[in-house]
């Protein structure tokens, strides 16, 4: 397999990524129109850590994590490194090392579509990482890939600058072109979801406050007291 290393790619601006830190995995997804999720199986090391960086993206080849060596130069400041492999692996390709060396540069996390290790040494350095699995197994350094390029997870397209967003919930994509727009979709979803809080503070239930009584009714749900059910009953 060959490959490319493309350097300085576009990015989305770092005001917006620190901003859509502040929302939460659901929140900014709803706020594009439920779009953008990595799947379920990509889960955190650890937990009550919310993050957002721009995508450095890397495509491995499985048991070989040659190409996250190569990443590690392109990394900088606010960056978030993305790996996944070109057929399903659930090798330990990332573990304390790589966190060590990326931390130094400024990177604030990891999302592999593999295996990880070392958990409880990244936990202790508090650096952040989401991963498909978490095994010992072993790498090999012997075959080329791609750095910053496009590559995909779950179905989800993830290029280079892209905002990644992970957090207990999971991990969101967020196209580096929308993130000012997603920021402001973040806070406007925010505000109503305040107002709603407010409301089923004050006793208003959701039937009321969103019209399902009438959903209800035009679905053709019924109400019966107990007594009235049973007696109806085949």
């Amino acid at each position: 397999m060959s490959g490319v290393i493309v350097t300085d790619p576009p990015k989305a601006e770092l005001k917006d990524v620190d901003a859509l830190a502040g929302f939460g995995v659901a929140t900014v997804s709803e706020a594009m129109g439920r779009t953008g999720l990595l799947g379920p199986g990509i889960r955190p090391v650890q937990q009550g850590v919310r993050v957002a960086g721009t995508a450095v993206t890397v495509l491995s080849w499985p048991g070989d994590n040659l190409m996250i060596h190569a990443a590690v130069e392109q990394c900088g400041e606010g960056d978030l490194l993305v790996v996944t492999t070109t057929s399903p692996c659930t090798d330990g390709l990332f573990g304390e090392l790589f966190a060590t060396a990326l931390q130094q540069r400024g990177v604030r996390g990891v999302v592999i579509n593999t295996g990880i290790r070392d958990t409880q040494e990244l936990r202790d350095m508090g650096f952040a990482a989401w991963s498909r699995a978490v095994s010992s197994q072993g790498t090999v350094k012997a075959t080329g890939g791609s750095v910053n390029v496009p590559i995909a997870i779950d179905g989800q397209v993830i290029r280079p600058g892209d905002v990644i967003l992970a957090d207990d919930d999971g991990v969101v994509v967020v196209p580096r072109e929308r993130a000012r727009e997603t920021v402001e979709r973040s806070e406007a979803r925010e505000a109503k979801e305040a107002a709603t809080r407010a409301a089923f503070l004050d006793g208003q239930l959701g039937l009321d406050r969103y019209g399902l009584r009438e959903k209800l009714r035009d679905l053709g749900v019924v109400y019966r007291t107990y007594e009235e059910h049973e007696g109806v009953r085949p």
